[in-house]
């Protein structure tokens, strides 16, 4: 397929050769569109996505297939999976079935984290700030 076939074209290609095989995933809120989490997706987690309607990742700690929710009971139910330019990252667009999408706990309150994006760069870029 041409290049301009895969930037202009209506075919879905996604590249997963470019990355041995995974292609990077973020994941929004529908609603608000606040990043959630990054994850990494192969051909089996966009097929079992696609078909379940939940979002599916390649686990690139465990090895395995991992549809986010399972142990946690927070899934993900997708909206819309959009691709970028070149069919080499997806964003999965999703409504929070659970509390969020974190796996990690807010070890003042106890309560999950909604987004693994909860801290940022202070302004010298030295250390991390919460928000």
């Amino acid at each position: 397929m041409s290049k301009e076939d895969i930037e202009e074209g209506l075919s879905l290609v996604v590249n997963f050769a470019k990355r041995g095989g995974l292609v990077p995933t973020m994941v929004q809120e529908d609603e608000t569109g606040e990043n959630l989490m990054l994850a990494y997706v192969n051909k089996e987690a966009l097929d079992e996505t696609i078909r379940s309607g939940m979002a599916t990742f390649w686990s690139t700690s465990r090895n395995c297939l991992w549809k986010k929710g399972e142990t946690s009971g927070d899934y993900l139910k997708i909206i819309d999976i959009l691709t970028d330019c070149d069919q080499d990252a997806l964003v999965y667009k999703v409504k929070l079935m659970g509390k969020g999408a974190c796996h990690t706990t807010d070890k003042t309150t106890g309560a999950s984290r909604k987004s693994c994006f909860y801290r940022k760069l202070d302004k010298t870029g030295s250390s991390l700030t919460k928000m």
